[in-house]
């Protein structure tokens, strides 16, 4: 029994059980034979039909690894019998039989030009916090390249004497990094999660003298690493496959920063609230900035002062040295959707968007993003009214062709969950093709336009397990184990999003649904779909107890174990639903 002390008095509980379901067990007993256990042909019959698992060989090959799993673990049946109903649970519970495949690796083709992927990016990837006054760090660039990111930003501003570059977050109280330290963490861990391309985009605040110094310490940096293009103006961008290994810089003049109005004041504007299906963002357990804070009229002054005096420097000229390095170049824009919009069929380049100015312009000017996007990259940033490194809903732009969703890494909440969740495809290796749909040329696609259903996903949450390996007995509940409920639902196109959740279990720290749940999906190559378990509480808001947010498209069918992961995105060591997934 498990007992929690109330005042002067204990409660009892039923000690948790990890048997299987009642809907599981039911499975295993469709297939067992006389003897109570699943024989090697019934096996093979189960990976058919339940498992969705195509080919004699590919059947053969999944039974010799369920095989090998259950004698490893000792769970065949003595005298050399089949699988027992334990050990079939056991194997369906194991990483072996996760829902995306632990060896599928890398399947896209990577020999596409990189226009056409989706690119896991950063913004502001040097900091370790809020946006106004966190300190500034190689460390939170380290862990994004380690984490799989492929795009990774830094502010480069010229320190108080002018002499030296700074890293850090202009016109902040932000402390500033060393940019060295910052370019050795790139090399560093460029190359350890992902083999594909590393871009470094900067925001360059410096005179010609610090980009000459600038420029030699990321040669000297980097060395061979660094991808120098041939041509100023490419035709068409290489690919991922062209680039492995590679660092690539991109960046505009520091003229244009100063003769172009502030894309991150473009930002200001705040965009519309999500659709209540999102639910309210989870909130941190760490202090974060109450009210946004204003720069003091003192300061202010300043920074107008330092414009004057840089612009003046600038006119002198460009380093010719630090113009060779770019082999993206970022174009300048005209605020005019029109004009910033429009292909060039001699040459590719990148452009940026505040987060409240793309949206505007998908209402009015979606298919020529989408246009755009076939050919140039489009980079999308979080409006600097999310002082506390939130993340706005990356779909917004994935759904147009942008390639650069940027994502404050260092922030935490369901949007960037959907950025992790996006990025678990393709092997995690940070690169994910787009659907066919985006590069078509004849016919554009419209995401809010009324789309037939395209499939029907069916999920059905049988039960979890973890939580008591990973958490204090009281840390849910004081009184009693806890009361877990499942909230399962899809983000992607609006025909497509929705959120459901399973009834709550009670006092159980193994809690069984058996729950099904169907969502009919329009376009299901962009959409991902979204897992949480939180514990019911009738006095306060509810504990939040595990999250996973996984790509559609790479589901395989069957009954498959679901690793959840904290608030902040690692992972749980024991925390697991058992699921299952049926497409029609």
């Amino acid at each position: 029994m498990t007992t929690y002390r109330v005042c002067c008095f204990l409660r009892r509980f039923r000690p948790a059980s990890n048997e299987p379901s009642e809907a599981i067990g039911d499975v295993f007993q469709a297939y067992a034979g006389a003897d109570g256990a699943l024989g090697e042909e019934a096996l093979r019959r189960f990976l058919r039909e339940v498992q969705g698992e195509a080919g004699d060989d590919d059947v053969e090959a999944a039974a010799r690894e369920v095989m090998a799993f259950a004698a490893e673990h000792r769970l065949l049946k003595k005298g050399g019998g089949g699988l027992t109903v334990e050990g079939f649970h056991r194997w369906l519970c194991s990483d072996a039989n996760a829902a995306l495949h632990p060896r599928r690796g890398v399947h896209d083709d990577m020999g596409l030009p990189l226009s056409h992927y989706f690119i896991y990016t950063g913004h502001n990837s040097y900091l370790t916090g809020n946006q106004l006054s966190s300190g500034c760090s190689e460390v939170p660039i380290a862990k994004a390249l380690r984490d799989g990111v492929r795009v990774i930003e830094l502010d480069l501003w010229p320190n108080a004497a002018k002499d030296d570059v700074e890293v850090l977050h202009g016109r902040t109280w932000t402390s500033p990094v060393d940019l060295m330290k910052c370019l050795e963490a790139i090399k560093e861990h460029a190359f350890i999660s992902s083999p594909y391309p590393v871009i470094l985009t900067l925001e360059d605040h410096l005179t010609p003298h610090l980009q000459a110094k600038v420029a030699k310490m990321i040669k000297e940096t980097f060395g061979d690493l660094l991808y120098l293009s041939e041509s100023e103006a490419m035709p068409v961008f290489p690919s991922p496959e062209d680039l492995r290994g590679k660092i690539i810089i991109s960046t505009k003049l520091p003229k244009e920063y100063l003769e172009t109005k502030s894309s991150k004041e473009e930002a200001q504007n705040g965009s519309t609230e999500e659709e209540s299906v999102w639910g309210d963002e989870i909130p941190d357990n760490k202090a974060q900035v109450a009210t946004a804070c204003q720069v003091s009229e003192k300061d202010s002054e300043r920074y107008v002062e330092e414009d004057e005096e840089m612009e003046k420097k600038v006119q002198l000229g460009v380093n010719a040295e630090y113009k060779t390095l770019i082999s993206i170049s970022l174009t300048r824009r005209k605020h005019d959707m029109d004009q910033d919009l429009k292909v060039d069929p001699e040459k590719v380049s990148r452009m940026s968007l505040g987060e409240a100015a793309y949206e505007k312009a998908t209402i009015t000017h979606g298919s020529e993003i989408i246009k755009f996007t076939q050919r140039n990259l489009l980079r999308i940033f979080p409006k600097t009214t999310r002082i506390t490194s939130s993340n706005y809903n990356p779909l917004m732009g994935w759904s147009y062709g942008a390639q650069m969703v940027a994502a404050n890494m260092q922030g935490h909440g369901r949007k960037l969950w959907l950025t992790k969740g996006m990025f678990r495809a393709n092997g995690g290796c940070g690169y994910v093709k787009k659907p066919d749909f985006l590069m078509n040329t004849d016919k554009m696609f419209d995401p809010r336009s009324k789309l037939p259903v395209k499939t029907r996903l069916k999920v059905t949450v049988y039960m979890g397990d973890g939580w008591r390996f990973d958490f204090r007995k009281t840390h849910f509940d004081k009184c009693s184990p806890p009361d877990f409920y499942a909230r399962v639902g899809i983000a992607g196109v609006v025909a497509d999003t929705m959120m459901k959740e399973t009834k709550v279990i009670m006092d159980n720290w193994i809690p069984t649904w058996d729950h099904e749940f169907e969502f009919p999906l329009a376009v299901p190559e962009l959409a991902l779909l979204r897992v949480e378990v939180h514990e019911s509480d009738n006095h306060q808001k509810d504990d939040f107890a595990g999250q996973t947010c996984l790509p559609v498209w790479e589901l395989r069918s069957g009954i498959r174990s679901v690793r959840l992961y904290a608030r902040d995105g690692e992972v749980l060591r024991s925390v697991k639903l058992l699921m299952r997934f049926e497409f029609s």
